[in-house]
């Protein structure tokens, strides 16, 4: 695949390992991120060996794993050099107040003494240490000199009490990684995004609707997330996790819904993009029951709210983007659609090609503006989602929105 942009790719991670039950899902995380293009290097304390052998982070990693702090003398000073980005992954109460009050006892806590660059760290222990005021202050320090945290969760914990202190999902941390090398282009923005299809209902069980998974949407709403806009996301029915970071999450059903949802909050809104796919359709009765099968049923159809249109027929609206998903190389309809809705980009995608529409993770699209258009080969919906972005801000640098 071309193009296959990625946010990680090429950059060193130094993930330090902390004595504590989540251990075990560093394993994971370090995968992961190699998925993402990283190359990581792993630190683990004496008691992080406790839960995971070093050698299962070294297969995973596909680096020596690093430990004393006199196995290398110069090991505190070369590791942290030579990384973009420092990870401590799960960060224990300990680790965290070490960190906090400056102290240097093993090899992780003097690589991160020594350490330039952004430190991330995903804290995970029982809630009542979580909850301890001496904690709190120790990780407030933290994050006042910059640390960024990641977590923790709220769920069952290892001792099989409910409360917070659950080390943060993987995916979680990986876009907490992200947006630490994103740039904070939409920084105090405000955006919509909306995602996934709608359902327009014949009766209680029946409905009209589409393909779309919210898959672009949602790439869409965690580079926005990343870049530092507030987002609010309105979904149509998906099975995709909610982003993390979002101001707002609304979920709707009919396209009506999503149109009351839309304008409810469009007048603090700098930013819309209608990454959804609403049904452009709606039986004209709905029935209050289920419909008897027979061999042939009569349906009358209305339009739904064309809301992209709506908007752009607003005096004092804000910038608008577009999709136009098409059923074959019809750029040109594309092109019309930017000029019939005053929108200000439109997204094409050909539906028909392979690995570009519904329910995939890629994607070919085509940016038009006014006066330009950007082609992009085949890939993923998230590099597809940051091309997007850069379109969206070369615009408001270019153009002052009025809301």
């Amino acid at each position: 695949m071309k193009n296959k942009k990625k946010v990680l790719k090429n950059k060193k991670i130094l993930l330090g390992v902390a004595g504590g039950v989540a251990a075990y899902k560093s394993v994971d995380l370090v995968r992961r991120l190699k998925d993402e293009g990283a190359s990581v290097t792993v630190i683990m304390t004496d008691a992080s060996k406790n839960f995971i052998t070093p050698l299962s982070l070294e297969i995973a990693s596909e680096n020596r794993v690093c430990s004393g702090i006199f196995d290398d003398p110069m090991s505190h000073i070369n590791l942290p050099r030579e990384a973009d980005i420092m990870l401590i992954a799960p960060a224990t109460a300990n680790i965290i107040g070490k960190f906090a009050n400056g102290i240097a006892d093993d090899l992780l806590s003097t690589c991160f003494l020594s350490f330039k660059g952004k430190v991330v760290i995903a804290p995970s222990m029982n809630w009542r240490m979580y909850d301890n005021p001496i904690f709190q202050e120790n990780l407030r320090r933290l994050t006042a000199h910059g640390v960024i945290q990641a977590g923790p969760d709220r769920g069952t914990l290892a001792c099989g009490e409910e409360g917070i202190g659950r080390m943060a999902d993987v995916s979680e941390i990986i876009e907490t990684i992200k947006s630490a090398f994103s740039k904070k282009d939409f920084f105090k923005k405000k955006i919509i995004v909306t995602a996934g299809p709608t359902r327009e209902y014949l009766d209680p069980v029946r409905f009209l609707s589409n393909r779309s998974s919210g898959k672009m949407g949602y790439a869409v709403a965690r580079a926005c997330i990343r870049r530092g806009a507030e987002v609010i996301l309105i979904s149509g029915p998906s099975c995709l996790e909610q982003p993390h970071g979002l101001k707002s999450f609304f979920r709707v059903e009919t396209a009506q819904e999503m149109k009351n949802a839309m304008f409810k909050h469009l007048h603090e809104t700098d930013v819309v993009i209608m990454a959804a796919a609403p049904a452009d359709f709606s039986p004209e009765k709905k029935e209050k029951t289920k419909i008897n099968k027979t061999d042939k049923l009569l349906v009358n159809l209305r339009n739904t709210p064309d809301i992209l249109s709506e908007i752009g027929k607003l005096k004092r609206r804000p910038l608008l983007v577009g999709f136009a998903a098409e059923t074959g190389k019809r750029l040109d309809r594309a092109k019309e659609k930017l000029i019939q809705k005053n929108a200000d980009i439109i997204v094409f995608n050909n539906v028909t090609a392979a690995g570009s529409g519904f329910d995939v993770d890629t994607n070919e699209i085509t940016i038009i503006r006014k006066n330009k258009e950007v082609s992009l080969p085949l890939t993923t919906k998230d590099a597809a989602a940051e091309a997007i972005l850069d379109a969206v801000s070369e615009l408001l640098k270019r153009v002052k929105c009025i809301i």
